[in-house]
């Protein structure tokens, strides 16, 4: 009589090791394309570029687009883009990956569009997106902070919400630290699993932290790789950091983006950024300016005080009478009203600064110097909305509960808003 025990325990063990070998997610690349990720290199009034991910046996790659018109005949009257593609080699750490870009041109303003991208037998979901309008339309758009830890199990969740309680945002700001180890391709994996489809409906516009950089055998700064091969950005910031400075205008509003990084622990960088904002700012004829970067120009900690950044850069902001400073790195929530001297008040000139925190990680907030409102220990995520004259910032918890907001009226570039304080703490 044959014994089946050994054969069955063997086969037992087999699935075991089978089942631990996939405990970890597989973010290697596919002949499928992955990582589909809208940004702006041009107009977002008559352009659009996407990115997106394969493995090496894609050789050439394309992306088709379509004014939507509902009907499920969505390969008719398409037109059809050839893709640049850059390759980022793994090593020992990843496997080597092709990414691919197409910008979308002579789009119609404030129109949606359905596209899709891919090679042969290989091609994604069709996607949605819409143009800018070539109208100040009201419009809204979502700011997220710090991803950083925990990203596919934590921070999913918040961006998913964002878009839930949001589904018309423009486009989503993060202020660094998306991930927590720099050239981690784990990580990236698991942020645009977080973000799945929204990434390939509503533009990113992402400023990297210090989490992005990492330094090489000589102590200099590097980006992360990945940064520049999956974020197609404008290119239109000063030279050597156009990858991760830069601006997009979007309607009435000139979004800036800077790298807080390089400002605070690279003198030079810090003076060629200066003069990049300066320039940018003076030429600037937008109604609204946002600034986004990583580092808080006021910290919500006593043990962090970006001094140097603070005194070369806050005199910029107030001259130009910018509008938002959007912030992360502190890991909690904290809105100012632009106080240099730790008194309460408000400078006529001054924007409103903001850090926001949307991943798990969490501080503390120990200094009261300049935070108007304050939270500890939440998840978060923003929405701005702007219409004409009028903006209106709100802030809510991960559950969908509104924490704070406020509104701003601006009538001139060259005056500051008006501020009006909406935070339902303040109105009970």
């Amino acid at each position: 009589m044959i014994s089946l025990k050994r054969p069955i325990a063997l086969m037992f063990l087999l699935v075991v090791a089978a089942i631990s070998k996939t405990n970890a997610q597989d973010f290697n690349p596919k002949p499928f394309p992955d990582r589909v990720i809208l940004t702006w290199t041009g107009n977002p009034e008559v352009s659009q570029t996407v990115t997106w991910r394969t493995d090496t046996t894609i050789a050439t790659s394309k992306a088709q687009i379509k004014a939507e018109d509902s009907s499920p005949a969505l390969e008719e009257s398409i037109t059809t883009y050839d893709a640049g593609s850059r390759v980022l080699s793994g090593g020992n750490n990843y496997a080597t990956a092709k990414y691919h870009q197409v910008t979308f041109t002579n789009l119609k303003p404030g129109t949606v569009y359905a596209y899709r991208v891919g090679a042969g037998d290989y091609w994604s979901e069709w996607f949605q997106f819409t143009t800018a309008s070539n109208t100040n339309k009201p419009f809204s758009f979502i700011y997220l902070g710090d991803a950083q830890n925990d990203i596919r199990s934590k921070w999913s969740r918040v961006i998913r919400k964002a878009f839930a309680h949001q589904p018309d945002a423009r486009f989503i700001i993060h202020t660094g630290d998306l991930i927590n180890r720099s050239n981690n391709d784990k990580e990236w994996g698991e942020w645009h699993y977080g973000g799945g489809f929204i990434n390939g409906m509503i533009p990113s516009l992402p400023s990297p932290g210090n989490h992005e950089y990492v330094r090489d055998d000589k102590r200099k700064l590097i980006l992360d790789p990945h940064w520049g091969v999956q974020y197609t950005l404008p290119g239109n910031g000063p030279k050597g950091l156009e990858e991760s400075v830069y601006y997009v205008d979007y309607q009435n509003v000139r979004i800036i983006s800077l790298d807080s990084q390089m400002i605070i622990l690279d003198e030079a960088s810090a003076k060629i950024q200066y003069e990049w904002l300066e320039k940018v700012l003076k030429e600037n004829k937008k109604l609204w300016t946002v600034i986004t970067f990583h580092h808080p120009i006021f910290s919500t900690a006593k043990s962090r005080d970006n001094k140097e950044f603070r005194e070369q850069f806050k005199p910029l902001f107030d001259k130009y009478h910018i509008d938002l400073v959007l912030q992360g790195h502190d890991h909690t929530y904290s809105r100012g009203q632009n106080l240099p001297r730790g008194l309460s008040g408000r400078e006529a000139s001054g924007p409103v600064y903001l850090v926001s925190v949307a991943g798990p990680k969490m501080y503390k907030v120990d200094s009261a110097r300049w935070m108007n409102v304050s939270l500890e220990n939440t998840q978060l995520f923003q929405t701005i909305r702007v219409d004409g004259q009028n903006l209106k910032f709100e802030a809510y918890k991960t559950s969908g509960e509104l924490f704070d907001a406020f509104s701003l009226k601006k009538t001139s570039r060259d005056r500051a808003a008006e501020f009006k304080d909406l935070n339902p703490a303040a109105r009970k």
